[in-house]
C-alpha cells in the first residue's frame, strides 16, 4: 500500500523546517518551501526553482502540497462570490468574496458545519462534521483568482472559530508572519459567540479584531434561540472583555442579527446601554437572511434604521451592515447545505 503523502500547505516554518531538517536537507530549505508556498502561492514543487533537483524530488516523494481549488462558485448582482471548497473528508465548506468600493472581504469557514446549535444558523443545522486545518482555511483564500485583491479577511463563515483555536490560530500565524503572507492583524477580524476560554487566548495571543455575536442583551431571550448562552453566559462574556484594553486600533465589535418583533424593543436599547456601558465598542446590525423553517423573519428597513438610532442616541457607535448576495445562497451555509442535499 503506497504511503500517503504529507500535506505541506499549513504548517509553519519551524514545522516545515524540522520535517526536511530530518529529511537530511539544510535548514534554508525549509524558509525556501514557505517562500514559495505563502509568498509566491505556488501549486507546484516545479515552480520552487531554487530548490535543488535532489531535494525536490525528496519533497514530491514524500508530500503534498495540499492547495484545492474551489468546485463551483455563485456570483450575485451586487458582486458578491460565493465559493464552494470540498474537503479531503467530502464535506463541503463555504467562503464569500465580497467586494466594496475602499476594501474587498474575504469571510472564511473554521469548520466542517458547527457544534454550537443556534437557533437562527443555516451551518448550525447541518450539525457539526470536523475541524477544519490551517491549510484548509487558508486555501480559502490562497486558491481564489481575486486572491491579489483580498485586503481584510474575517473568521465569519462557516463554524465557531473559537471552537477549533488551534487550527485558527496555526492560520492566523501563516497570514500574519514576515515568513508567511504578511499582512496586517488589524485587516483580520475573528468571530466568536462567546466560548470564553479560547476567546481569552485569542485576546491575549493575537494582534487580530475580535467581533462577538451578541443577538440579545437578555440571558433568557440570548439562551432560547443560542444554546450557548447556558454555557457562556453573555455577562461573563462582556466582563472578560472589559479587563482588556480596546483604546488602540485594536477593535472589538458586537454582531446583532435584528430579527423583525423580537430583539430591537426600546427594552433591548436600554439594555445593550447598560451591558456595554464603558467599553469602547461598535454594534452591526444584520438583517437576517431567511433560511427554510426558521420562524425568523427578516426586519424591516424602518425597524432596524430606528433601532440604530435609538443605539446612537445612547452614544453606542451602530451601524448597519448592507446585505449582500442576495440573490444567492445569502445565509451562511446555505450554499453547502443544498449540495450535500444534492448528493
Amino acid at each position: 500500500m503506497e504511503k500517503q503523502k504529507e500535506i505541506l500547505f499549513g504548517k509553519s516554518l519551524k514545522e516545515i523546517t524540522d520535517e526536511v531538517v530530518e529529511l537530511g536537507m539544510q535548514k534554508f530549505v525549509g524558509k525556501q518551501i514557505t517562500h514559495w508556498l505563502y509568498q509566491k502561492q505556488v501549486t507546484s514543487f516545479d515552480r520552487m526553482v531554487n530548490i535543488s533537483k535532489k531535494n525536490l524530488e525528496t519533497l514530491k516523494r514524500e508530500f503534498t502540497l495540499g492547495r484545492t481549488a474551489p468546485k463551483s462558485e455563485q456570483e450575485a448582482s451586487d458582486g458578491t462570490k460565493k465559493y464552494l471548497f470540498k474537503t479531503i473528508t467530502g464535506r463541503y465548506i463555504e467562503a464569500a468574496y465580497i467586494p466594496e468600493q475602499n476594501r474587498n472581504t474575504l469571510c472564511v469557514s473554521s469548520q466542517m458545519g458547527c457544534k454550537m446549535g443556534c437557533e437562527f444558523c443555516a451551518t448550525g443545522q447541518q450539525k457539526f462534521h470536523g475541524q477544519l486545518r490551517a491549510g484548509e482555511i487558508i486555501n480559502q483564500l490562497f486558491s481564489l483568482p481575486e486572491f491579489k485583491s483580498v485586503t481584510n479577511i474575517v473568521y465569519m463563515g462557516m463554524g465557531e472559530p473559537m471552537d477549533n483555536y488551534e487550527e485558527v490560530k496555526r492560520s492566523l500565524d501563516i497570514l500574519t508572519a514576515d515568513w508567511g503572507y504578511d499582512i496586517s492583524p488589524r485587516r483580520i477580524t475573528v468571530s466568536t459567540i462567546g466560548v470564553i476560554p479560547t476567546m481569552k487566548r485569542f485576546i491575549e495571543e493575537t494582534d487580530c479584531h475580535l467581533a462577538v455575536s451578541l443577538h440579545s442583551p437578555f440571558d433568557k431571550e440570548r439562551a432560547s434561540f443560542m444554546l450557548v448562552q447556558k454555557a457562556y453566559p453573555l455577562t461573563e462574556v462582556i466582563n472578560l472583555i472589559k479587563k482588556y484594553d480596546w483604546k488602540g486600533q485594536r477593535r472589538i465589535s458586537f454582531e446583532y442579527i435584528v430579527f423583525e418583533g423580537i430583539n430591537h424593543s426600546e427594552k433591548h436599547v436600554k439594555e445593550l446601554a447598560k451591558l456595554l456601558n464603558g467599553l469602547r465598542c461598535r454594534i452591526n446590525l444584520i438583517r437576517f437572511h431567511e433560511i427554510p423553517g426558521s420562524r425568523f423573519s427578516t426586519t424591516t428597513d424602518k425597524s432596524i434604521e430606528l433601532f440604530k438610532e435609538q443605539l446612537r442616541e445612547k452614544g453606542i457607535i451602530t451601524t448597519i451592515r448592507a446585505s449582500r448576495g442576495q440573490d444567492i445562497d445569502a445565509a451562511c451555509g446555505l450554499l453547502s447545505t443544498k449540495k450535500l442535499m444534492e448528493e
